[in-house]
């Protein structure tokens, strides 16, 4: 089974770097400008680098955390010593974002391993984060997205030894990593980054005679080693940008200082049109217009620039499955390992019998890591720019695939009484079963149903 899943990832994976024509991915083109820059010149790029600019919008993406750019600029710079054409390099840069997914796709299944003992739902959470449309489409192309993606897999994984093994040195390594990654691929999910330390400062929070303690040695201990790797790996970068910005560490005031100066009218974040200054209301926003069921679309696979659309029965599959399972998980409250593990001990459920305070504020920080993306979205399309783009809400995918799983699985344990004459053991396994063979169909029905047709109808040269 591990073979088919890693085949599965490479297979179509890389089918879709290879297939896809240079610039058609969303803003392919714009972003590509700054590992192209690196590899020409061997060094980092200044935001208001005029080379790397995006055309009309006046600003580049070079403001904001680069470290994936930086992975595939440097890759390229390596391969042009024996290659300079632009194919190759393109492909160069896309392989690196490739490979980032591989290793996303072996970390999901390594973080699927701790969250679910039972390997059905173990591969049933993995099949659903790595197979679904649009998650395998963000390692396809430039992007920094599935860096971010990686990154969360790390982090949780990390977390989540380091909770079973009281932060042993690699727990905090594999967590430092992951905050690294996170930090200097997106800020969306700079949620992931704030409840890991709610989180690990909890963990030393316990109850004693009915007073409070707080085990200060060992969250200095951990903490501070924790925060000298996270410092070292990124403190670089912040450190660049409040020099190069006059005390600007994040970049974002000089990233729209740079759009002033030298965007068109029409782009100016002064006065371009957005839905905040035409008056529209936010529930306007979400309820009268199109927001919401796009971003719901492109959240489950709108490939190109979210012109290849697919199956409208891949639509509904993941519509109905996400629904259900979070349907589930709600009716019945608490997630049923919390309550009646049944077959299934994972790390939750062994977590809630010896710190159930602890579980349930691990679940609320869960909860905020899906609701912030979400946030974010409608706040930057509300404020800045109308773009409801389902890659970002991509961050809070792997929380949202564990609680759909956990509420179908409630679900099976629910029949245990009304269905005597099959097991709910049965039922598990055909269900799993029959969800992740109708997950890799969805996958295959959008790459090569609608993607390639498309494709090769609308060839751009490379």
């Amino acid at each position: 089974m591990i073979l088919i899943y890693f085949l599965l990832y490479i297979i179509i994976a890389l089918s879709m770097v290879f297939m896809q024509p240079f610039g058609n991915p969303p803003d392919e083109y714009n972003r590509y400008l700054i590992p192209e820059y690196i590899a020409k010149y061997g060094t980092l790029p200044n935001g208001y680098e005029e080379e790397i600019r995006i055309e009309g919008y006046g600003f580049s993406y070079a403001f904001q955390p680069i470290l994936p750019y930086m992975l595939q600029g440097f890759a390229m710079r390596a391969v042009s010593v024996f290659c300079d054409s632009h194919e190759v390099l393109l492909y160069t840069g896309r392989l690196v974002n490739f490979t980032l997914g591989l290793l996303m796709a072996l970390f999901v299944l390594l973080l699927s391993r701790k969250w679910f003992s039972d390997k059905r739902l173990a591969w049933l959470f993995s099949f659903l984060v790595t197979f679904l449309p649009q998650s395998l489409f963000l390692h396809t192309y430039v992007n920094t997205d599935s860096c971010c993606m990686l990154s969360i897999a790390i982090l949780l994984y990390g977390l989540t030894r380091g909770i079973e093994d009281r932060f042993s040195p690699s727990s905090c390594v594999l967590m430092s990593v992951g905050i690294i990654l996170c930090a200097l691929s997106y800020y969306n999910a700079y949620g992931y980054i704030l409840s890991c330390i709610l989180l690990f400062t909890a963990f030393f929070l316990s109850k004693k005679d009915q007073r409070l303690c707080f085990d200060v040695k060992p969250f200095l201990k951990y903490g501070i080693f924790i925060s000298v790797l996270v410092l070292l790996g990124i403190g670089w970068w912040f450190l660049r940008s409040y020099l190069l910005y006059d005390g600007d560490f994040l970049g974002m005031r000089s990233r729209d200082i740079c759009a002033m100066i030298y965007a068109d009218p029409k782009f100016d974040p002064e006065t371009r049109i957005t839905c905040q200054n035409q008056g529209i209301s936010v529930w306007q926003m979400l309820l009268y217009s199109d927001f919401v069921n796009l971003s719901v679309l492109s959240f489950i696979g709108m490939y190109g620039a979210m012109s290849i659309v697919t199956s409208v029965w891949v639509y509904r599959f993941y519509k109905l499955l996400f629904a259900a399972g979070i349907f589930l998980a709600i009716i019945f409250s608490v997630l049923p390992q919390d309550r009646d593990a049944g077959e299934n001990q994972g790390f939750l459920p062994r977590l809630s019998r010896i710190r159930p305070a602890y579980t349930v504020f691990f679940h609320w920080n869960m909860i905020f890591c899906i609701a912030m993306p979400c946030i974010l979205s409608v706040y930057y399309s509300y404020t800045a720019d109308y773009q409801p783009q389902g890659r970002y809400l991509l961050p809070g995918l792997i929380p949202l695939a564990y609680y759909c799983v956990n509420g179908l699985y409630s679900g099976i344990l629910a029949l245990k009484k009304p269905v005597k004459k099959i097991s709910s053991g049965h039922l598990l396994t055909g269900l799993c079963t029959v969800l992740c063979i109708l997950i890799v169909i969805s996958l295959l029905v959008t790459v090569y149903g609608y993607a390639y047709p498309y494709y090769l109808a609308n060839p751009v040269a490379p």
